[in-house]
């Protein structure tokens, strides 16, 4: 377990100049935590490059964008050289996939067997594919960098979770299910099921970083040697701190299954530190994302930013306050029943053992599911349209502050993991010129 390290004020300004470079890992998809980190980039005037994971031909294959899909994306340079990672597709000795095998296993799924040797045959494929790709990613890349100017990579991946029918049924449960539709995320966990997950999270989540940190090695040191620095960020998840009962409180979303591949990745950042290269984990608030709305429930610690923007950074307050209220079928009268909901759901006995550090990370419970869905439901109740939530405005707010943060920050790392919380958030937010009143 990683020592909480929370930063607790706004780094010092980098020496980001117009020119500099910044490197996305990755692939972006509409609006997430990558965009606050490529909007503060661009305000210093560094260039971004971006990647993409590719997509599939029709055997499966990796393929790069079409022309028209780079159109689409509406941004660019891309370095169009797939970057999928994980095993998923990659057949073991008799053909099978790891789709396969979880695709046959029958709705007694927690005593199904599943074939690790056959599993890690295709794990070492698709880690094999995956650094060759990298390695071509690399060499393109490099005729994009310029003589002298610092480059920043930023690595975005997240997720592993195959695309198998079998472990989505179970994960409706896992993640939305109460009553009679609960499953134990522990119990799931421990299943060879949760096992063959558990690795594919890891691969993509954690070892991705590994392999960046080992394969960029010589271009960072081509970089340095004409002038450049470098550095590696990455986005990780560890709990947040948010004003509770008056007091900043680390607390946690359960259950956080990519928890244990997010300790991996710090455990890879802290590694990479010590042998001298400039790279850290960041732990970034809950935000409400596409890729995050399957966890029903991670988006209420969000809605105590304003909790925390009244104490950092009261100039700002009411014009986040009024904005929220806005999209609130009563107003600014119901602001206080979400400060209200929010009491009670986190002073409820059901999840104080969401709250210990130490424990992360935690699986659920009947009780916990219960009341956190039923909590998240509550508040999504009040807004005028369900399509346009606080959490949303909320979470722009939280990913350019996180975004203006990792930028300057990774001018001069001094650890390899850090936490941020809702406090450095409102500081941030606080010294951004953002249109604040609107999405």
């Amino acid at each position: 377990m990683t020592a909480f390290h929370p930063l607790r004020s706004m780094p010092d300004l980098s020496g980001y100049k117009p020119g500099d470079i910044l490197v996305i890992f990755g692939e972006v998809f509409g609006r997430g935590y990558a965009n606050g980190l490529i909007d503060a980039a661009e305000r210093q005037g560094m260039h971004v490059i971006y990647g993409t994971v590719g997509r599939r031909n029709a055997d499966g294959t990796p393929r790069p964008l079409t022309d028209d899909e780079l159109v689409e994306k509406g941004h660019g340079p891309i370095i169009n050289t797939p970057l999928e990672a994980g095993f998923e597709r990659e057949s073991a000795p008799d053909g099978s996939t790891l789709v396969d095998a979880l695709n046959a296993v029958g709705k007694d799924w927690t005593d199904a067997s599943l074939d690790f040797d056959a599993i890690e045959h295709a794990r070492t494929k698709g880690e094999e594919r995956f650094r060759r790709q990298v390695e071509d990613w690399l060499a393109a890349l490099e005729a994009h960098i310029t003589d002298g100017a610092n480059v920043l990579f930023a690595h975005t991946m997240a997720g592993g979770i195959p695309a198998s029918k079998r472990v989505l049924a179970v994960s409706n449960r896992i993640f939305k299910g109460t009553g009679e539709r609960h499953q134990s995320s522990e119990a799931f966990w421990a299943s060879d099921m949760g096992r063959a997950c558990a690795i594919s999270f890891e691969e993509v989540t954690a070892k991705t970083l590994g392999h960046l940190i080992d394969l960029s090695a010589p271009l960072r040191k081509s970089i340095e040697a004409k002038g450049g620095r470098t550095a590696i960020v990455a986005y990780g998840y560890h709990g947040t701190e948010c004003i509770m009962g008056g007091s900043y409180q680390w607390q946690t979303y359960a259950p956080y299954l990519q928890g244990f591949a997010k300790m991996k990745l710090e455990e890879i950042a802290a590694s990479a530190n010590a042998d001298g290269t400039p790279v850290a984990v960041f732990n970034a608030p809950e935000i409400l994302t596409n890729s995050s709305g399957i966890f029903v429930g991670v988006e209420l610690p969000l809605y105590r930013l304003i909790l925390a923007v009244e104490r950092e950074a009261p100039e700002l307050a009411k014009t986040i306050n009024d904005a929220c209220a806005a999209k609130l079928e009563d107003g600014e009268a119901a602001l206080d029943t979400v400060r209200e909901i929010l009491r009670e759901y986190h002073s409820a006995a059901e999840i104080d053992y969401t709250k210990v550090f130490a424990d992360w990370p935690q699986h659920n419970t009947a009780e916990q599911m219960t009341i956190m869905i039923d909590s998240s439901a509550r508040l999504r109740g009040l807004h005028k349209d369900s399509a346009d939530l606080m959490t949303g405005f909320l979470s722009r707010l939280v990913f350019e502050a996180c975004g203006e943060i990792m930028l300057h920050k990774s001018w001069a790392l001094d650890a390899p993991v850090y936490w941020l919380g809702h406090d450095v958030i409102a500081k941030a937010l606080a010294g951004l010129e953002l249109p604040i009143g609107s999405d």
